[in-house]
């Protein structure tokens, strides 16, 4: 297997219940149906003046030789794209994208339908999708490197960042970023869909959004509930402490420094490249027509419900730029090494409350065809996207899709099975062709 002895040498190893991660030989959802995002288990504030981020220090890629990983051969690709495309009509999928980066940075994308069902507009490999909660991901690195900086420490009270909001009282930045903090889910608001639907080309505030915070789950700091009213918290606490909005940041930190050229903060941000449009249905019948929730404003799904995510959910980009910011941010090369310790070092605090899917400052771990992944997956009601990163092969593998009613999670375990066959006689054969 790929030996990763970077992570290795950060964070040594941690041990999740069933699921053993041993990093010390290698780097290595919450429920929810409303209109607004949710991650399925497996299955904006006021600005301080500008300041300059100071330069990160980025861990290198590794130099040593390592044993060879999988490769994408003529046969695993054929076999890929023909796989891909029964489990899109399998499950009912208007359109998908997928992209695989294997450890020698070799590429496979996999496109399968349609962006446009009525313009009969196909998905290509830079077609840009909402990847709703996998946005997570990128705020939790930017808190995670800001705190690196000394700019922010994990036992902060996040009331001291935002004054004036009385729902903070007592919760600290740790328990935002591994959703400890007990803070109510604002898209789980009983009247947020209504709100939402009623004008979906009109553009939310934080203000607004956070009206729709209902009574905690529990006390700060004695339970485990994923909200997305955490991850809009963080977004604002990062803009007060890095000095501009949460878009330009990103994009000065990540974006542009790893070539995440299709990467976006929508509203804030233009569209670098077509987009796909969201879809829902009326059922689960599989032949059901695709009802389109496009708004006309471009934004995906919709503008209203994107404007509410904020740092929870705005973010857009192909395939092959979330697998390519995943290998990065969990391969070490991404975010301030000190930053990446204590994203994947956060699991135990919370493994005693037993959350519905491992989850660290940020990340998810669980287990794909028994190996051990990082990663994040994200759900808008159109859109559901998913990206794992298998620390011991150093591959990296996206599925976005446009709808809401299939779970990306079974297209990434049936398309690993192909790139990472089961141990066996020749499970690892050199492919002849």
């Amino acid at each position: 297997m790929r030996r990763g002895l970077l992570v290795a040498a950060i964070v040594g190893s941690i041990a999740l219940g069933s699921f053993v991660v041993l990093l010390g030989t290698q780097p290595a959802a919450a429920p929810g149906t409303s209109a607004g995002l949710a991650s399925p288990p497996p299955s904006q504030a006021a600005s301080s003046p500008a300041a300059p981020s100071p330069s990160i220090a980025r861990t290198p890629r590794p130099s040593f030789p390592v044993p060879v990983g999988p490769r994408p051969t003529k046969r695993v690709v054929a076999t890929l794209q023909s796989s891909l495309d029964e489990l899109r009509q399998t499950h009912g999928i208007p359109g998908a994208s997928v992209a695989i980066i294997f450890d020698d940075g070799s590429t496979w994308t996999g496109v399968s339908g349609f962006a446009d069902v009525a313009a009969r507009r196909r998905v290509t490999p830079n077609t840009i999708f909402a990847i709703a909660s996998i946005s997570k991901t990128f705020t939790a690195a930017l808190v995670l490197d800001l705190v690196a900086e000394g700019r922010l420490a994990l036992e902060d009270g996040a009331s001291e960042y935002l004054p004036g909001q009385a729902i903070l009282e007592g919760v600290t930045i740790r328990m935002l970023l591994d959703h400890t903090s007990g803070l109510h889910d604002f898209f789980s608001h009983p009247r947020i869909d209504a709100a939402l639907l009623a004008n979906p080309a009109n553009g939310w505030t934080p203000t607004r959004t956070l009206g729709y915070v209902a009574k905690p789950y529990f006390p700060p700091g004695t339970g485990w509930h994923y909200s997305n009213t955490n991850y809009l918290v963080l977004g604002l606490i990062a803009e007060r402490v890095g000095g501009r909005p949460l878009a330009e940041q990103l994009r000065e930190r990540y974006f542009e420094p790893l070539d995440l050229d299709s990467a976006y903060y929508q509203d804030v941000e233009r569209a670098p490249g077509p987009t796909a449009h969201g879809y829902r249905f009326a059922g689960f019948k599989k032949t059901l027509p695709p009802i389109d929730l496009a708004d006309g404003t471009g934004l995906m799904p919709f503008k209203s419900v994107v404007t509410a995510a904020g740092g929870a959910g705005a973010l857009a980009a192909s395939a092959i730029d979330t697998a390519r910011w995943a290998r990065e941010l969990y391969g070490g090369r991404a975010v301030d090494s000190g930053g990446l310790a204590l994203m994947l070092g956060g699991f135990d605090r919370v493994a005693g409350y037993e959350p519905s899917i491992p989850y660290g400052l940020g990340v998810q771990a669980l287990e794909v065809n028994g190996m051990p992944t990082f990663g994040h997956s994200g759900r808008f009601v159109g859109f559901r996207a998913v990206v794992r990163y298998l620390p011991e092969y150093d591959v990296a593998i996206a599925v976005l899709t446009n709808q809401s009613r299939a779970d990306p999670g079974i297209l990434v375990a049936a398309l690993l099975r192909v790139v990472v066959p089961p141990p066996g006689p020749c499970g690892l054969c050199p492919d002849p062709f």
